[in-house]
């Protein structure tokens, strides 16, 4: 149910993740496992905007894999990723809701829960959110997904100024980004001391090298009180 692929990616050293799968895809037993594999590749070259190899991989992997397969899944969410990060989410969102479908019907609910967070992203972010958490309260294993989700569903209600509703899913985000979402959202329902106090907590949790505007912004808020 979750994803095992998961445990060989990390974000913040790409080349790292590279050589990991293309290690693994030296061991893959069938077609469909190459596929997965050469999808995740895709997604790396994704992430560095390096958009035209990402397709080529998913097009490798897509003359490898079984209509109704995990491998199937994967490539309707990376070529969908791929849609996306270049710039066209109308191509993208079909994708999204087709991988949805198929991982749900397979019970690869991790992925299913991450096409919902991908089509949240591109169309109707309420709709795909609430998706996404209700397969993450069924099934506890996947509870990493909350962060995520609530963020998503959180800025959403932010820009659309319905700054309760924000409050309330932030507050259930734990990860350190949503810290500023919810500083953001105290300073806009005038609550400025708790959106000091959240501001500050944001500044101590985001990464080094966070955009210079976003590290203004929050310095601003921590100093109203």
């Amino acid at each position: 149910m979750e994803d095992r692929l998961r445990e060989l990616w990390d974000f913040a050293d790409l080349d790292g993740t590279e050589a990991r799968f293309r290690a693994l895809l030296n061991n893959v037993e069938t077609d469909d496992e190459r596929a997965e594999v050469l999808t995740q590749l895709a997604r790396v070259e994704g992430l560095r905007e390096n958009f035209a190899a990402g397709h080529a991989l998913v097009d490798e992997a897509e003359t490898l894999i079984a209509p109704d397969s995990t491998g199937r899944v994967r490539v309707l969410l990376e070529r969908g990723r791929l849609h996306r990060s270049g710039g066209d989410a109308e191509a993208a969102q079909p994708l999204f809701v087709a991988a949805f479908i198929l991982a749900k019907t397979r019970g690869d609910l991790s992925l299913a829960v991450d096409a919902a967070h991908m089509a949240s992203l591109v169309d109707d972010p309420e709709k795909w959110t609430k998706q996404g958490l209700e397969l993450v309260e069924a099934n506890p294993e996947l509870s990493r997904w909350l962060g995520p989700l609530h963020n998503n569903l959180g800025w959403y209600y932010y820009e659309n100024e319905r700054f309760d509703e924000a409050l309330e899913a932030f507050e259930k985000t734990p990860e350190a980004y949503a810290e500023s979402g919810k500083a953001k959202t105290l300073h806009a329902l005038g609550r400025k001391e708790e959106a000091a106090e959240a501001a500050r907590g944001a500044l101590e949790l985001l990464p080094h090298d966070s955009h210079e505007e976003w590290v203004k912004e929050m310095e601003a808020i921590a100093a109203q009180n």
